[in-house]
């Protein structure tokens, strides 16, 4: 019985830890797109303007 009840808690813990990291990880690639946009556009600045930023 303590076997089982050892499964079900690393089980859960298991499920609570991934639920919580596939939504951190929805957030970041929020962050990273709008990283990459920022990104984007100082390199185009940079490009058009010929100086550096």
């Amino acid at each position: 019985m303590n076997l089982l009840l050892i499964i079900i808690a690393i089980i859960a813990v298991v499920l609570l830890v991934t639920g919580g990291i596939v939504e951190s990880l929805q957030f970041l690639i929020w962050v990273g797109i709008v990283l990459a946009v920022i990104a984007v556009i100082v390199f185009l600045l940079r490009t058009i303007s010929g100086r550096k930023v």
